[in-house]
């Protein structure tokens, strides 16, 4: 639940990439979507899958680590509690407006025919191009200004029971971060122009600028008007012009700064108004299956947000889920994007041409891949759940029981990290197939399912546990999604290799009880009296962190884990030449 790197606008984080196919929302920048590369327009000798997705994966880190940083130092400025919340929740607001109306559409659908259209057009896709972008121009337009006009019904439907100073804050603050709306789609189309055409770096480094606006922003913030936690009646409007107006900056130099690479493919945007060109029966066809897969999914996240608004003061609210959402998709970005992004191309190639049992081998050991790599991430943020909190976030309006407040939340979210990449693995492979009916059909149980668990630990617990129930939520529809997908693409493209999956995961799992452990004792043996302070907690995630990635790596290399040696093997070649 983000925004864009405050993830399209979700907290403290940007989202750099829009990511229609989560449940929740992101952080500081729209998150990126693997683009299919036409296998008709081949890469420069010397690169390939590989050397792409290394390149997305640099740029993701360096990208979410100053996302971190962005996240961190808007939570220490606005803290945890109402303030920081009603930040958290207006950031919502364009990341659901753009996913519901483009975002998912864009990438499950828009991305592929763009494409398609570079592969068999004789101009290579170009004009194709230009109506697209024409399209977008004007449907992200009228999108922004009706999105801006209804934020006073925004606020209300995300904060319907949060005081009357809190709306007003968040209200505030969406009118001027409503229209990142408009420039998130910009970033999000010219990031898909340019993967098309092999250039990769620059969507994924842009992002960066954006964080570094909104960090300034958030030491502006606190240099300006202190660092003490304040109530919603405490925010005045200088104080939200310079959050909303530094959010609304960021995303403007994130998504200018894709043109200089734009040019430098040699794209040059014509305005055309041939829509029927488009293949807008088409369009609509697919894209109505995700637009419904999204609406679900947004109307889901209507109600969590509003739930987690009805904590006080001390509870994990928006902020606090956020922040831990944040880390998740940090994970999910570096590591499970990456995989998708190297697959994705030969999956829709393979798919172009029927051949169903490569499609099938490809989704198996992006499968086994994610899993082997997600899993010591995953124990990582289940056993140093507090240490992590401290280290990134204390400080400042951001208390200590805070801190103690994403501990819960934290641990939860670990344990749903390898299923949500897993599933979104699975979409993914559906949208190669150019097939949005039956994720948006298997998306109906499994949101039903997420929103009967969330509401009843709501039910069930007090409002302090609000939080942690949402990510319990998530973790068992993320299972049921990877799991009915499975049954029913099975069907499509013949057996996946569960045998091997199984295997791969019994050994994961042996190797991740080893390394969790390992990274208990590690953290008694530092910390006997269980004392924290900020240098602790820093101490821990670097020693921790060590001894639960050394742990795993040779209880995994022990049990023979193929995709360990393969990764050993590549390391060695580079090493070799």
């Amino acid at each position: 639940m983000n925004p864009p790197e405050h993830r399209p606008r979700h907290s403290a984080e940007h989202l750099t990439e829009p990511t229609a196919l989560l449940p929740v929302v992101e952080a500081t920048e729209p998150a990126s979507v693997p683009v299919p590369v036409p296998e008709s327009d081949p890469e420069p000798e010397g690169s390939g899958a590989a050397r792409n997705s290394a390149i997305m994966a640099v740029g993701s880190l360096v990208s979410r680590g100053t996302g971190f940083i962005r996240t961190a130092v808007m939570a220490m400025a606005l803290g945890g509690s109402l303030v920081g919340n009603a930040y958290t929740t207006a950031q919502f607001f364009p990341g659901m407006i753009y996913e519901l109306l483009v975002g998912g559409i864009m990438s499950s659908v828009l991305v592929p025919m763009l494409v398609k259209a570079r592969k068999k057009d004789a101009d290579k896709g170009e004009s194709y191009t230009q109506r697209l972008l024409t399209l977008s121009f004007i449907v992200l337009g009228i999108t922004t200004l009706l999105a801006v006009i209804c934020a006073p019904l925004l606020a209300f439907a995300y904060a319907s029971e949060a005081s009357d100073a809190s709306k007003h804050v968040i209200t505030m603050l969406s009118y001027l971060m409503l229209p990142t709306i408009f420039f998130y789609g910009l970033s999000g189309l010219c990031g898909a122009i340019l993967n098309a055409r092999h250039s990769f770096a620059a969507p994924m480094w842009t992002p960066i600028l954006n964080n570094i606006v909104v960090i300034a922003t958030g030491i502006f913030y606190m240099v300006t008007f202190g660092t003490g936690q304040i109530d919603p009646e405490d925010m005045t409007p200088g104080r939200i012009l310079v959050l909303g107006g530094g959010f609304l900056l960021g995303i403007l130099t994130q998504a200018f700064g894709l043109l200089p690479a734009l040019r430098k493919t040699g794209f040059r945007f014509k305005w055309r108004t041939d829509f029927r060109q488009l293949g807008l029966r088409e369009l609509g066809t697919v894209g109505g299956w995700m637009f419904c897969y999204v609406i679900v999914n947004q109307l889901a996240l209507i109600m969590l947000v509003n739930l987690l608004n009805r904590g006080g003061d001390g509870d994990a609210g928006p902020m606090i889920y956020n922040n831990v959402f944040l880390l998740l998709m940090m994970a999910h970005g570096i590591v499970a994007v990456s995989v998708i992004t190297a697959l994705l191309p030969r999956m829709s190639a393979a798919a172009i041409d029927g051949r169903a049992g490569e499609i099938a081998n490809d989704l198996s050991q992006g499968i086994r891949m994610v899993t082997v790599l997600l899993a010591p991430i995953a124990v990582i943020y289940t056993v140093l759940a507090l240490p992590i909190s401290v280290a990134l976030f204390q400080g400042f309006a951001f208390t200590p029981e805070n801190s103690e407040a994403s501990q819960n939340v934290l641990m939860v979210a670990g344990l749903t990290l390898v299923p949500m990449s897993v599933s979104q693995l699975f979409n993914f492979t559906y949208y190669s197939l150019q097939d949005t009916k039956t994720p948006a059909l298997i998306n109906l149980p499994v949101v039903a399912l997420r929103l009967s668990v969330q509401l009843a630990w709501f039910a069930t617990f007090a409002i302090s546990a609000t939080a942690m129930g949402m990510m319990v939520g998530n973790g068992v529809s993320f299972v049921l999604a990877a799991l009915l997908s499975g049954m029913l693409l099975r069907r499509r493209i013949g057996r996946i290799g569960l045998k091997s999956i199984t295997t791969t995961g019994i050994k994961v799992l042996v190797a991740s009880l080893a390394a969790a452990a390992a990274g208990i004792g590690a953290m008694k043996l530092l910390t006997p009296d269980g004392t924290l302070g900020k240098g602790m907690a820093f101490v821990l995630v670097i020693v921790g962190g060590a001894v639960i990635g050394g742990v795993y790596l040779i209880v995994a290399r022990l049990l023979r884990t193929r995709e360990i040696e393969d990764v050993f093997g590549l390391i060695r070649r580079k090493i070799g030449r």
